[in-house]
């Protein structure tokens, strides 16, 4: 992210003029403050962070990243842990908890008080990138035979330190889930109306176990503020809320554009991860690559004999196996897109197959087209070395398409991740079959 200017906060933290500096870190936006963190020295981000306020230092010490909290951890007391822990949201004390070293965690707990202690420790049992983990328990609860004016009295009474009072949902004696009601509607009805009264009983939820990036595609497709999380016996124990759908997706698409591109996904920003690190993630799929791409050599191998015979047919080499990727490469994408965004279901497979098959016969038709001509031009007297080419064209399109489509469906039915199966992959893969038809077909009209 580029910095802001903060020439002028700059100026009060070296002229230790701390009074300004509270007096403006107040007027700004908690996260505009964490940004002004990130841009200091590590060793002034404690003196800054003890000049917020109590209600402000919980917010801002939630946005930053997890080198920095560690930093700050390190040089306050346990007194003011403890109330930086108790102000915290429980799903922000989780993640900082899942990536800080065990003995900060340790000291971290120690300090929390009982009930937030075992909140988190409940928080933290949920599986990995399941709804339970990016949860939050700061929600408000009414019961249904409560009036309108009994819920506004409840929701002044507990919804200071809540993620988000708009939606509040409605639960029996046992916490089961039971309906959802908006403050709008609260607002619209009389004060003595029941809170059942006006209620929506057909509530979207997700479980615990779901994983988060189905919980994110529930946001997306009906535009929920928050979702809530309920257990295997229907009981409300949590609420997902829309900035976290939001960190979801961005970590999900993350992670699928660093597949596409045969990387192995790391959560860590590119210029704070090491040089080594970088290279581990890169050279395991590359490895692969490299030791498929020689089945590329081995058919090249096979068919000797022809270039002996006909030297003019290595030209179109690169052209081919160029074309087959890219095509490959282009119906991939689209598919591993439809699919992230829940567009495209296993179950259309047919569809997509004949689709991408009706695509890839009207590029091959235009393409091959276009080489006819252009190698009759180039290559005159050479009429059945054009046809061999373009024909070698149209159906190693029509192969990378067809295959582009359905392979990343097919990773999916395998319960593997669709991303793998994009441009690098499809590439190798039709690269090889490119080859093996365009010399069979060489050899059937050339008469090799």
């Amino acid at each position: 992210m580029e910095h802001k200017d903060y020439t002028i906060l700059l100026s009060y933290l070296e002229g230790r003029q701390f009074r300004a500096l509270k007096e403006a870190l107040d007027q700004m936006n908690e996260v505009d403050v964490a940004d002004f963190l990130e841009a200091i020295p590590h060793d002034r981000v404690a003196v800054v962070f003890r000049t917020l306020t109590k209600e402000t230092a919980a917010e801002v010490f939630a946005n930053l990243e997890v080198e920095l909290q560690q930093a700050i951890i390190d040089a306050i007391t346990d007194r003011e842990l403890a109330g930086i822990i108790e102000d915290l949201s429980v799903d922000d004390a989780v993640d900082m908890l899942e990536e800080l070293p065990a003995n900060v965690v340790k000291r971290v707990m120690q300090n929390a008080s009982s009930d937030t202690r075992n909140l988190i420790n409940q928080f933290l049992k949920y599986p990995e990138n399941s709804a339970g983990s990016i949860m939050t328990a700061e929600f408000v609860d009414l019961r249904r035979t409560m009036t309108v004016k009994q819920a506004f009295d409840h929701i002044r009474a507990t919804g200071v330190d809540k993620e988000t009072v708009y939606t509040c949902y409605v639960i029996d004696s046992n916490r089961k889930l039971e309906g959802v009601v908006t403050v709008k509607d609260l607002l619209m009805a009389p004060y003595e109306t029941r809170v059942e009264e006006i209620m929506e009983d057909s509530v979207i939820s997700a479980v615990t176990t779901d994983d988060r990036e189905e919980v994110a595609a529930l946001f997306s497709h009906y535009s929920f503020l928050s979702l809530p999380v309920v257990d295997h016996e229907n009981r409300l124990v949590g609420i997902v809320t829309v900035d976290d759908a939001v960190e979801v997706m961005e970590q999900e698409a993350t992670e699928d554009f660093q597949k596409m591109a045969a990387i192995a996904p790391s959560e860590k920003p590119y210029l704070k991860t090491g040089v080594f690190t970088l290279a581990k993630n890169r050279i395991v799929w590359l490895l692969v690559l490299m030791v498929s791409a020689m089945i590329t050599g081995t058919v090249l191998q096979r068919y000797e004999a022809a270039f002996a015979v006909l030297p003019l047919l290595v030209t179109f080499i690169p052209m081919l196996t160029d074309t087959g990727g890219n095509a490959g490469s282009q119906s991939s994408t689209l598919i591993i897109r439809g699919m992230a965004t829940s567009e495209i279901q296993l179950s259309d497979l047919p569809r997509v197959v004949w689709k991408e098959l009706r695509v890839s016969l009207v590029v091959g038709a235009v393409l091959s087209v276009v080489n006819y001509i252009r190698l009759i031009v180039m290559y005159p007297g050479n009429n059945m070395l054009a046809l061999t080419v373009a024909l070698a064209l149209y159906v190693t399109v029509v192969i990378a398409k067809t295959v582009g489509g359905v392979l990343p469906m097919m990773a999916k039915l395998v319960h593997a991740d669709p991303a793998i199966m994009a441009a690098p992959l499809i590439t190798t893969i039709v690269d090889a079959f490119s080859l093996v038809i365009y010399f069979n077909i060489a050899q059937t009209l050339l008469g090799l």
